[in-house]
């Protein structure tokens, strides 16, 4: 059975490899400051004892005042996962940084959040709706949508 690596373990070391990287380490999540995603991204993956090399899951969630983009990872070498968290708090042009060149799985997950959340990947190749078609006016899984 996989084990689930608590955010409260993962995070300071996170915040040793990367000073100012890390908001918070709670039980189930470590909230990561967008700034630092990509870097946080890549140090999971690569570093011997994380060995993060499959991405489970990229998704988001409006929470009105801000947008939370969650992000839940895997070792298959370790056999543990992990779940981490950015915000962003802009709702007009909300952007987060694309971790596509760290996991590639991210490519259809990061277009299916900007699709129907309007969260857009900054350094994503491809971003372009993949379920609604061009044209199509809003994002309907926001809050706010019509």
């Amino acid at each position: 059975m996989t084990v689930a690596l608590a955010g409260k373990d993962i995070g300071p070391q996170i915040e040793k490899a990367l000073p100012g990287s890390v908001l918070e380490s709670a039980p189930g999540y470590v909230m990561l400051k967008p700034e630092f995603l990509v870097q946080a991204a890549t140090f999971l993956k690569n570093d011997p004892a994380m060995a993060f090399d499959y991405l489970n899951f990229v998704t988001a969630v409006d929470y009105y005042d801000y947008f939370e983009a969650v992000y839940q990872v895997t070792s298959m070498t370790h056999n543990h996962t992990l779940m981490f968290k950015t915000r962003c708090y802009n709702r007009v042009d909300p952007v987060i940084p694309s971790i596509i060149n760290v996991w590639q799985g991210a490519d259809f997950q990061e277009r299916e959040v900007y699709d129907l959340l309007g969260v857009y990947f900054e350094g994503h190749p491809n971003m372009k709706r993949i379920f609604l078609w061009e044209g199509f006016e809003g994002h309907p899984l926001r809050k706010d949508y019509l």
